[in-house]
């Protein structure tokens, strides 16, 4: 390959996060039958990605964007890998949360036993969707966006279907079908663009979109942004996410609510700010924001499973980012930047911590829980935290990020601005109710106050719904207490979204120098188009 930065290091760090989950992946598909070092590898490969792109992100922050022209073949022909800002800030987050709910994932099969699940394609596959989603991120063309959503594609499959259990065989179709409709979609967009400008490079694209008809680029934009809208679950195309997601094994769908809608937000921020700045969709994402925040939000406190309540936030918070990006304007984007690292850490913490709870209480419905703060004090506050969290309550960096958020909308002024400023002060305000009627009833009241609650008196095995876990209670040792490998992790994401409370100005820093790259498009331009050259 050919290294276009003034020193090499650097620059040979940049397909790590590809190469090292690829080449593990590899090996661990190759010793299936070993799986304690299946386990170690996997966790050895992933804590490798987190320190590269921590290195990484330093670098980028402090001397600007990497590119690295993969085959030495010049821009823009060749595959071309770009880190800025915001491309180097979602690998290192993506890269904490990947290697936290692997080591969960492996505490429970360690603790719960695996006879029922072929885990020995669980590590090689979950490695798999771990380079699918540092490939969205470091793409440079068109092409290789797509190549990246389409290995997530293959991986997130198999592991939705883990168990081949008839409810996640039917949610994992579901899953298939929806996505393979935005696959076609994607395609017909990158056809047209490439008819359009000759070229799937971005940077290359940047430049000769300007010269197009207004029409062609509308049209453009707007076919790429249905594909992405259906991938980050914007409405009115979110509908397939609150019944795919929470039929899966608990790790997998902590790392589905945390990692692979935000894909799809990263997908139309990037081509928002350097194909089509002039904004012309802006209004529609705006509207869009709203309705995702508010029908996301509402279909939250209708439900009566955590793991639907939990989707269906997840849908609700995707408005936010939506919001940021439509506003287009630099203070948008840097509200849409802190958030959206937030928004992984928080959401893939409370799945994880949902998972605890299947495993404990032997349910994740608040029909039959009840008196978890008495039984289990610890998962009391593990759900506390991240929960406040994500209501948005100070000092937590999701108050900050709504904060940030709202003076962007505050600051454009324009009527529709201050409706979805007043829609997203409701959505959080909601965001909390639903989240303290999770806390009552599943923490505070007796359990035999639930509807269901008279079940308890049953044997525990016939409170499990084996959809949830496939590991029946009884055979667990200790199900009283929650497993060493599955808490650290659990608690460690906490820690981190706490630090970015602690850490908030310099991250807002961060945001902001990222929310400047991507509104200088020259800059990216030039950096780009001059590698390799």
């Amino acid at each position: 390959m050919s290294l276009t930065t003034e020193s090499f290091a650097p620059a040979v760090l940049v397909p790590l996060p590809v190469l090292i989950p690829m080449l593990t992946a590899a090996t661990t598909l190759i010793v299936g039958r070993r799986p304690r070092f299946q386990q170690t590898v996997s966790v050895a490969a992933l804590s490798a990605v987190v320190a590269v792109t921590a290195l990484l992100l330093v670098r980028v922050d402090r001397h600007g964007t990497l590119v690295v022209q993969v085959g030495g073949i010049h821009t823009p022909i060749g595959i071309t890998l770009v880190v800025d800002r915001l491309a180097a800030a979602m690998l290192l987050v993506s890269a904490i949360v990947l290697l936290a709910v692997l080591v969960y994932a492996v505490g429970q099969g360690i603790s719960d036993g695996t006879e029922r699940q072929p885990t020995s394609i669980f590590q090689p596959t979950y490695l798999v969707l771990s380079a699918g989603v540092s490939i969205t991120f470091l793409a440079g063309d068109l092409f290789n966006l797509f190549v990246g959503f389409e290995v997530l594609l293959a991986a997130s499959f198999v592991l939705l279907t883990l168990g081949a259990s008839a409810e996640r065989v039917r949610a994992g179709v579901s899953y298939v079908m929806v996505s393979m409709v935005s696959s076609l979609i994607f395609l017909i967009g990158i056809a047209l663009a490439y008819a359009a400008t000759g070229t799937l490079n971005l940077a290359d694209m940047a430049t000769r979109t300007p010269q197009l008809p207004t029409g062609v680029r509308s049209a453009i934009f707007a076919v790429l942004l249905v594909a992405f809208g259906i991938k980050a679950a914007v409405f009115p195309l979110s509908n397939w996410l609150p019944d795919s997601y929470p039929t899966a094994p608990a790790p997998v769908t902590a790392v589905f609510a945390g990692l692979l809608t935000k894909v799809g937000v990263y997908a139309i921020v990037r081509t928002r700010t350097l194909l089509f700045p002039e904004g012309r969709f802006d209004t529609i994402l705006l509207i869009c924001g709203l309705l995702t925040m508010l029908v996301g939000i509402l279909g939250a406190i209708a439900q009566s499973d955590i793991k639907r309540l939990l989707s269906f936030t997840l849908v609700s918070h995707i408005g936010y980012l939506m919001f940021g990006v439509g506003l287009g304007t630099a203070a948008g984007l840097v509200g849409t930047v802190f958030y959206v690292a937030h928004h992984i850490l928080v959401q893939t913490t409370l799945f994880l911590v949902v998972g605890l709870i299947e495993r404990q209480a032997g349910s994740a419905s608040l029909d039959r829980l009840g008196g978890l703060l008495r039984t289990t004090p610890v998962l009391a506050l593990l759900f506390g935290i991240p929960a406040l969290n994500l209501g948005g309550i100070p000092p937590f960096s999701g108050f900050i990020g709504k904060v940030a958020l709202l003076q962007a909308g505050a600051k454009a002024g324009s009527v529709l601005a201050w409706v979805l400023v007043a829609g997203a002060v409701v959505t959080s305000l909601l965001t909390l109710y639903a989240m303290a009627r999770v806390w009552s009833k599943a923490f505070w009241r007796p359990r035999l106050q639930a509807p269901e609650g008279t079940l308890s008196d049953a044997a525990p095995s016939a409170l499990i719904d084996e959809s949830a876990e496939d590991v029946l209670f009884s055979e667990r040792p200790h199900p009283g207490r929650i497993p060493l490998l599955m808490l650290v992790p659990t608690v460690a994401l906490i820690g981190v979204g706490l630090a970015m409370a602690v850490f908030a100005g310099p991250l807002l820093g961060i945001a902001e120098r990222a929310a400047a790259d991507l509104t200088d498009r020259d800059g990216y331009i030039g950096t780009v188009l001059g590698a390799g050259r």
